[in-house]
């Protein structure tokens, strides 16, 4: 396994691009920002990136929550969800609901949606639906720019899991 600062861009962007849904611009901006040996971990290149989502404006910020899908949403019944997604709903359950489950799940789904105008977003590697749903409701209850602010921690989290399948 090649260490990030060892590869090229091409070869960086194809392993690390994925990391934030949909939103390579960050992979980019660390890759361009230069690497060393500091980032040849998963908490490294992780606060490399961070540094890179965390200097961008609002509406690149909103493009990135936007860039998520719903939880138990419409994208994983069509099967359309990064292979990423796809496993982190799956190891949290979420690919196995009851009707009902599924059915309260959009419920929870367009009322976060109606409310704060973007996706509810969380690290749900680990969770079970039952801590999920607790924190769809609880979230619920937040102002929007708690929520915002909400949404981009727990991509962070998404974005160091899935660096810590990627690297030691």
């Amino acid at each position: 396994m090649s260490l990030p600062s060892r590869l090229d861009r091409v070869a960086f962007l194809a392993r690390f691009a994925a990391v934030w849904e949909h939103s390579p611009w960050i992979a980019e901006g660390a890759f361009d920002r230069g690497l060393g040996a500091g980032q040849d971990t998963a908490e490294g290149l992780h606060a490399a990136m961070v540094q890179i989502m965390r200097a961008a404006g609002d509406e690149a910020k909103m493009a990135l929550i936007q860039a998520h899908p719903d939880l138990a949403g419409k994208l994983a019944a069509a099967g359309r969800l990064t292979a990423e997604s796809t496993g982190e709903q799956a190891s949290a359950g979420l690919d196995r609901l009851t009707d009902a489950e599924r059915a309260d799940f959009t419920r929870l789904n367009e009322a976060y949606k109606a409310r704060f105008g973007f996706p509810f977003i969380l690290a749900v590697k680990g969770k079970t639906k039952d801590e999920i749903r607790a924190a769809f409701e609880a979230r619920l209850k937040n102002d929007a720019a708690a929520e915002f602010a909400e949404a981009l921690t727990q991509i962070e989290r998404i974005a160091l899991l899935r660096l810590k399948d990627l690297l030691p």
